[in-house]
């Protein structure tokens, strides 16, 4: 049951595993807010992540296969949900239960049988109290905005120095990084995100600094373990990254760790399958892919849109995630003219 009327108010997702606790909650909440529903923890998980993600979910605890604990986890470690409000519906009162809650990242609790009265107070004050933090969000970036362009600026070169180690421009890791922001916003990234990894997925190939010139550059095939050496700029470049309180430095760690992973657990270094991967490292792995082919290189030419996409595609499930394949048509006019500006600025510098 959704109820898309008055667009312009804020979106309830609630989730209940028992039809007529939603009505309930539904009829509490119609007045004053557009209601969605979801009936277990997989549908909640979808719509929380889908083009139209509630503002706040309204979430059971006690469902069978996936309960709400396990529901509320994963929302706040997904990028793209980890924002939305959380307030558990319950019948337990426990503290113990109420710890695991908080601690699972919920913000507040409402027990059932509920009171009218009570859901609106508490669904009111956690949408206000979101709002404020975003509020508080852009004013911060606003007072900040001489230092992001200057940690832009340290990081791009950061990036372009581990290009210039491998033959590749510059330009590189700028188009690399436009095409994942384009991407994780295709999949349902926040804006901040999704800026956060542009600035993070230029680093993605840091640790071919400590990789020899004799094997970044042989031109012809490396042996096994001249391969092995190769494979090891993962490790150097979390290494170079570190283990730092920073976000951002943290996403660039998770990506120079995980870019080389492939969907179907052939790549390395840990053989990572499926969504064991982290999103930022399959979508770096896509835009890092998709630059390489579209670019001239010393020992290629550089193909065309039609030709990246077929290859992209015939890799969907084994190289890339699914998902970001089926995504990339959405995103293909942004990559052209990702391509085509920075062509043009290169041939500007010339």
């Amino acid at each position: 049951m959704d109820d898309d009327s008055g667009s312009d108010r804020d979106s309830i997702l609630v989730v209940d595993d028992i039809p007529a606790n939603i009505e309930v909650l539904s009829g509490i909440l119609r007045g004053e807010y557009r209601v969605r529903a979801a009936t277990n923890g997989v549908r909640a998980l979808e719509i929380a992540a889908g083009d139209s993600a509630p503002d706040l979910i309204l979430l059971d605890v006690m469902m069978p296969d996936m309960d709400g604990l396990t529901v509320c986890r994963r929302l706040k470690a997904d990028l793209r949900t980890r924002h939305i409000p959380v307030i558990f519906v319950t019948a337990m009162s426990e503290i113990d239960d109420e710890a695991q809650g908080f601690e699972a990242g919920c913000v507040d609790y409402v027990t059932k049988p509920v009171s009218p009265s009570i859901v609106l107070a508490r669904v009111r004050t956690q949408l206000s109290l979101a709002n404020q933090n975003r509020a508080l969000e852009r004013q911060v970036r606003i007072r900040t905005s001489e230092l992001e362009r200057t940690r832009r600026a340290v990081i791009r070169c950061l990036g372009k120095a581990s290009e210039f180690k491998d033959d590749n421009t510059g330009l590189h890791v700028v188009r690399m990084s436009q095409y994942s922001r384009a991407l994780g916003l295709a999949v349902g990234m926040s804006e901040v995100d999704a800026d956060l990894l542009m600035l993070a997925s230029p680093m993605h190939d840091v640790g071919k600094i400590g990789v020899p010139d004799s094997i970044l550059k042989k031109p012809g095939k490396l042996t096994p373990e001249e391969w092995a050496l190769m494979q090891q700029h993962v490790h150097f470049g979390a290494l170079i990254l570190g283990d730092q309180d920073s976000e951002l430095l943290q996403m660039a760690k998770t990506i120079a760790l995980t870019h080389h992973e492939k969907w179907d657990g052939s790549g390395y270094p840990a053989g990572l399958a499926g969504e064991d991967i982290p999103l930022v490292g399959r979508i770096t792995a896509l835009a890092d892919v998709f630059d390489a082919l579209t670019s001239v290189r010393p020992y290629k030419r550089a193909w065309s849109l039609d030709e990246t996409v077929d290859y992209i595609r015939k890799e969907r499930g084994r190289h890339f995630d699914p998902l970001l394949v089926d995504k990339l048509a959405q995103v293909l006019p942004e990559f052209d003219r990702i391509k085509t500006y920075y062509a043009d600025q290169a041939e500007g510098h010339s």
